[in-house]
């Protein structure tokens, strides 16, 4: 699936799913049952990108948000 834009106004919550899981699959390793982020402080995957998937924030906000707060989202 080729998307043009991340945006969520561009996207559907199906897409913003896939974007996510594309985008952490470039370590290699599938994400189910890996914790790989949780362990290296950013929390739980599904927790911390929920806000872009289900529409609230865009992904920069939240790659800002973490950098802000030393690897934490808020």
């Amino acid at each position: 699936m080729e998307i043009k834009s991340i945006l969520i106004k561009d996207t559907t919550r199906e897409e913003r799913i896939r974007i996510v899981q594309e985008g952490l699959n470039q370590c290699g390793g599938a994400c189910d049952f890996c914790n790989g982020c949780d362990n290296l402080g950013g929390g739980s995957v599904d927790a911390f990108y929920e806000p872009y998937i289900n529409g609230e924030k865009e992904l920069r906000e939240i790659n800002e948000e973490y950098r802000s707060n030393s690897g934490t989202v808020r």
